[in-house]
């Protein structure tokens, strides 16, 4: 395959290759001809992930081969992490009296952790500049979880550059401290932002490879163990299934419901500062999977399955709402996907304002209609999509 630059490039190459004009490729795809003309002719220079999914499916292709030589989502303007920003590229910060006790270090990090959960954004970015400057000199495994709280929330606001440099030095720091459950809970994160980068392959790779080393004996393990186990597993099973590999991403969802078997019905956090792991949460993962695959009936079906009594400021809780939206959307179901959203708007505003699919989802409503309710204006005006 020869080199190319450009998504639409590779869009164009893959199809000739098939022996497929654009208007057959659209029949087989679902794709609309003008969009797949816009992208191979570069007056669109990238497209949603599910876009991307359905044409490599019709090419009979890993979605990898689409996107591995397009550039990655542009990071946000976000103005508010720059002190953050900046704090990670000189960790050591402005000169203080005293160094931060490893006791009050711990305890700034786990209220840090609380503002995150209750997506308090603003508030964080002003407590992390401070909190990467007293981790400086802590011991590694504390500087490691205090670099991937700053990497999660730089993920979460798609400061997608700066989050790499926090998650590569949790990762180095949680291995120089000997402690394979850290590591592998800063891989985790670190999945998540290779999956928004779409780079499904090193997701797999990395999650595959993790969960393989620390792979644990269920009937014996601590649930910190089999929950860091069952997390590595749900994340190869997403890239699995981006990637148009469904087989794979089946198997390693049916070794994360092993696991979420195996755990305590407490559900307690599967790492010391973040979040949970269980039955619920592979449940979530079962729909988000089978809206990625198409099958909106599927999803919504799995959905009944979630608890209604989820924590309402748990991000994955959240995003899992965001996928039932995104299911009713696919079945034309209007009012309910606009419902699911607008309560989320209630609910998380901090955090849905960084979702792209959420705005996906509400301009796909918009477009279905003359005149516009004031509460899908009100949503509009929360995720900041011109209406």
């Amino acid at each position: 395959m020869p080199q190319v630059r450009t998504l639409g490039d590779r869009l164009r190459e893959l199809r000739k290759r098939h022996g497929l004009s654009q208007r057959e490729l659209a029949a087989s795809s679902g794709v609309s001809v003008s969009l797949i003309r816009k992208l191979e002719q570069g007056e669109r220079e990238d497209t949603r992930m599910e876009t991307l999914r359905k044409l490599a499916a019709a090419l009979d292709l890993p979605t990898t081969m689409l996107v591995q030589n397009a550039p990655a989502p542009a990071d946000a303007e976000d103005t508010a992490w720059e002190p953050v920003r900046r704090a990670l590229a000189s960790p050591g910060g402005d000169a203080i009296l005293e160094s931060a006790t490893e006791d009050g270090l711990a305890r700034a990090l786990s209220a840090a952790v609380k503002l995150y959960h209750d997506n308090r954004y603003q508030d964080l970015a002003r407590v992390l500049p401070g909190l990467l400057r007293d981790a400086e000199n802590a011991s590694p495994p504390l500087r490691s979880r205090v670099n991937q709280l700053t990497g999660s929330l730089l993920v979460q606001t798609r400061q997608r550059a700066a989050a790499r440099i926090a998650l590569d030095r949790s990762v180095a720091d949680a291995e120089a401290s000997g402690s394979a459950l850290d590591a592998a809970s800063s891989v985790i994160t670190l999945c998540w932002l290779l999956l928004l980068e779409r780079q499904f392959d090193q997701v797999w790779s990395l999650a595959t490879g993790w969960a393989g080393q620390i792979e644990p004996r269920l009937s014996a393990a601590t649930t910190a163990e089999i929950s860091t186990w069952g997390w590595l597993l749900l994340r190869a099973s997403a890239a699995a299934i981006r990637d148009n590999r469904p087989s794979e991403a089946a198997d390693t969802m049916r070794l994360a419901q092993a696991a979420a078997a195996a755990t305590r019905p407490s559900q307690r956090p599967y790492h010391s500062y973040w979040t949970t792991f269980g039955p619920a949460t592979v449940a979530m993962k079962q729909v988000e999977n089978a809206v990625i695959d198409g099958k909106p009936d599927t999803a919504l079906l799995l959905a009944a399955s979630v608890p209604a009594s989820l924590r309402p400021t748990s991000d994955n809780r959240n995003r899992h709402l965001l996928d039932v939206a995104a299911a009713h959307l696919a079945l034309r179901h209007y009012p309910e996907t606009f419902d699911v959203l607008f309560r989320l708007s209630k609910e998380a505003p901090a955090w849905l304002a960084h979702q792209r699919l959420a705005k996906d989802l509400l301009g796909a409503i918009v477009t279905q209609r003359r005149t516009l309710t004031p509460g899908m204006r009100e949503l509009a005006a929360t995720i900041n999509l011109p209406v």
